[in-house]
Formats: structure tokens, C-alpha cells, sequence
């Protein structure tokens, strides 16, 4: 038998007539600020269960089922939610993470689709190959945190802390970033023949200082007020983005196609290696 009880009270919340949440059918339970710290929770179903301020610090998770569970400033640091499902088509039954922790977390491979995540810490978390389609990040902490291959595709990633963020081969493809910080961030590719799709997003006022664009599709994105200055964008494909009053001193635009570029009242006299088309006008 297995109580679960109040992290800070004692009380018992729960009893589980069993040896191990391995597995367990935790459905609609009411485990609010539960003490779960380092509880191995794997392919457990905790569907629409109750977890706001829970603490779960540096617990199994894997292959957990959390579809419309609400971890509102739940305690993950350290958690294991790898190939856990918390997103659904339907966003009215994604989990809601609105103000939790998941500092260090492990999400690889997990389904976050539609997911509130807003206020959220993700700081160094590892992200890789996750499904974030539509996921609310607004304002979150993403800082330092790895996401190879995941698929932030529409994704509300609007005034998000993405700083020093490893995206190789992610997918953005209309994204909203707007004053979103992605200085330093790296979204380059891992292999030749590869690349960063940022395609359709808005990155109004978003801040690339310093930012690793090599390589990277960003077809139609728009890029006005944004502050690319020090950033490579070495063959990067940006047919048709929008380059307006962006601040591009210093960014590297060796190999780029610029005759498709809205550059009206850029800056460009900074850049370096831009070959602009002599047609172009209102530059500065």
C-alpha cells in the first residue's frame, strides 16, 4: 500500500492499493500540492488529474498519460517526462503547466500539443524531438534548452526567454516570436543537407544578437524592429522575410539572396558581406 501525502501538512491525499505507481490508474484524483518528489510514475495515467503545486521534483514520468492534468505551478526540476502525453488535438484537453517548474527536465519525445505553458520555467530542459505543436509559451523560461528536432510548428512563443537555446533542426514554421529573446541561440543544422525551419514566423522585435542562423529557411518570416546585430546568417534562405528597420550591424549575410528582401530603413551600411541589389531603396 502506497499513501500519497501533502507536501508541507502530512495529510494523506490518496491510498493505493498497491506496490509500486507503476502503471497506476490515477485518474481524476485530487492530489493537490502532493508530496511525489523522486515517485516513479512511469506509464501511469493521471488523465485530468488534479496536481496544482505538486511536487515532483526529480520523479519518473515516463510514458506517463497527463492529458488535461492541471500541474499549475507544479515542482518538476529534474523530471523524467520523456515520451509522456500531456497534449491533445484538441486544445479545451491539453494539461495545463501554466507557472510550473520543469528546470532540467527531461521531455524528450513528448506530446505537448496545445500544452499552457505560459509563465513556465523550461530552463536547460531537454526538449528534443518533442511535439510542441500550438503550445502556449508565453513568457516562459526556455533559456539554455536543448530541442533537436522538435516541432514548435504555430507555437505561441511570443516574448519567451529563448536565450542561448540549442534548436538545431526544429521546426518554427509559423511561430509567433514576437519580442521573443533569442540572443545567442543556436539554429543551425546538425548534419549537411539539413536544416532550421522558421518559415511564416513573426519575430517582430524578437532579439537575435549573436545567433547562429547558418543554413537556416526562414522564408516569408518577419523580422521587422528585430535586432540581429553579430548574427550569422550565412546561406540562409530568406526569399520573401521582412528585414524592415531591423537592426542587422555586424550580421554575417554571406551567401544570402537578398532580391526578395523587405529592407526599407535597415541599416544595411553594418552588415557584413550583403550584396544588395541595386534597386533597393530607402536604405540606410
Amino acid at each position: 500500500m502506497i499513501e500519497i501525502k501533502h507536501k508541507n501538512t502530512g495529510e494523506v491525499l490518496a491510498t493505493i492499493e498497491a506496490d509500486t505507481l507503476v502503471g497506476a490508474d490515477l485518474r481524476e484524483m485530487e492530489l493537490c500540492e502532493a508530496d511525489l518528489r523522486g515517485m516513479d510514475l512511469s506509464y501511469a495515467n493521471l488523465e485530468s488529474s488534479d496536481l496544482i503545486e505538486a511536487d515532483l521534483q526529480d520523479s519518473v514520468l515516463r510514458h506517463a498519460l497527463l492529458i488535461g492534468a492541471h500541474l499549475n505551478r507544479a515542482h518538476l526540476c529534474g523530471a523524467d517526462l520523456s515520451h509522456a502525453r500531456l497534449g491533445s488535438e484538441n486544445p479545451s484537453r491539453a494539461a495545463s503547466l501554466s507557472g510550473a517548474d520543469l528546470s532540467h527536465a527531461r521531455l524528450k519525445d513528448a506530446d505537448l500539443r496545445y500544452v499552457d505553458a505560459r509563465d513556465t520555467r523550461f530552463v536547460q530542459a531537454d526538449l528534443s524531438r518533442a511535439d510542441l505543436r500550438g503550445t502556449d509559451f508565453h513568457s516562459a523560461d526556455l533559456s539554455q534548452i536543448t530541442a533537436h528536432h522538435a516541432l514548435f510548428i504555430k507555437a505561441n512563443l511570443r516574448e519567451t526567454n529563448l536565450s542561448g537555446a540549442d534548436l538545431r533542426n526544429s521546426h518554427l514554421n509559423d511561430a509567433n516570436l514576437i519580442r521573443a529573446d533569442l540572443s545567442y541561440a543556436d539554429l543551425s543544422s546538425m548534419h549537411p543537407d539539413t536544416l532550421t525551419a522558421i518559415n511564416l514566423a513573426v519575430l517582430e522585435g524578437a532579439n537575435l544578437t549573436g545567433a547562429n542562423l547558418r543554413g537556416i529557411s526562414a522564408q516569408d518570416a518577419n523580422f521587422r524592429n528585430a535586432t540581429l546585430r553579430d548574427a550569422d546568417l550565412t546561406n540562409a534562405v530568406i526569399g520573401g522575410a521582412i528585414l524592415r528597420r531591423a537592426d542587422v550591424a555586424n550580421a554575417d549575410f554571406s551567401g544570402v539572396e537578398l532580391a526578395t528582401v523587405t529592407m526599407d530603413f535597415a541599416n544595411f551600411s553594418k552588415a557584413k558581406n550583403a550584396v544588395i541589389p541595386p534597386y533597393k531603396k530607402n536604405l540606410r
